[in-house]
């Protein structure tokens, strides 16, 4: 079965220039586009319900080839993501054909595209790796700290503070205040027993672990 996905992100926009492409490029093909997935969808967040049904068709053997309008369609949260869709159709014996990219998944070229793909996917993710070190440096450099903000108010962790003081554990806490353990021991823990910084790639010991002592000679 021949296919097509067309997106537009907004109620104002319409897909009908995406559609007469489309069927135009598929005939020229000699393809018959039987199946239509079509939606109003953010290409970088929200759910896209049409597009999970393009890869269960996919994983159903239902779907020979799909035609986009361009790869973005599919997605624009970047090349990884992009890369794992198009490679998990493939994978499903479902080829993607784009009409605005020059990229062809088909046949031995499909495999360089796909090659190629993967290596920007890669070079995507370190370079994401290094801007966020950089901004953690940047952060604790200037006196901040790092990561998401405590989820607990000054009263929260005052009345942690009293439970534990009446020998409550940190999961009774964390029942009582609904909130997360690791929140709730983060709070509790005193300055001395947090995990110094690091640089480089070593990784700080996790507080209140110590190696056990080994059992004594019979």
């Amino acid at each position: 079965m021949i296919g097509a996905y067309v997106r537009v992100s907004s109620d104002g926009q319409s897909d009908r220039t995406q559609r007469a492409a489309i069927k135009r490029a598929a005939a020229a093909r000699g393809d018959d586009v039987r199946l239509w997935f079509a939606e109003t969808a953010s290409g970088t967040r929200g759910a896209r319900p049409e597009l999970e049904r393009v890869r269960e068709a996919a994983r159903r053997g239902e779907l020979r080839r799909l035609y986009v309008f361009a790869v973005d369609r599919l997605t624009r949260r970047g090349v990884p993501e992009m890369f794992r869709i198009v490679e998990e159709l493939r994978r499903f014996g479902c080829v993607v054909i784009s009409l605005s990219d020059p990229l062809d998944f088909d046949g031995p070229a499909g495999e360089l595209t796909l090659a190629v793909f993967a290596w920007c996917a890669k070079q995507e993710a370190r370079r994401l790796g290094e801007r966020i070190s950089a901004a953690r440096q940047r952060v604790e450099a200037a006196g901040g700290a790092w990561g998401r903000p405590r989820r607990m108010t000054p009263e929260q962790a005052k009345k942690a503070a009293v439970l534990k003081s009446k020998g409550k554990s940190v999961r009774y806490i964390s029942a009582a205040l609904k909130i997360p353990r690791a929140t709730v021991g983060d709070a509790l823990r005193s300055p001395s027993e947090k995990p110094p910084l690091t640089n480089g790639s070593a990784t700080a010991k996790k507080p209140g672990l110590k190696k056990a002592d080994p059992r004594p000679s019979e």
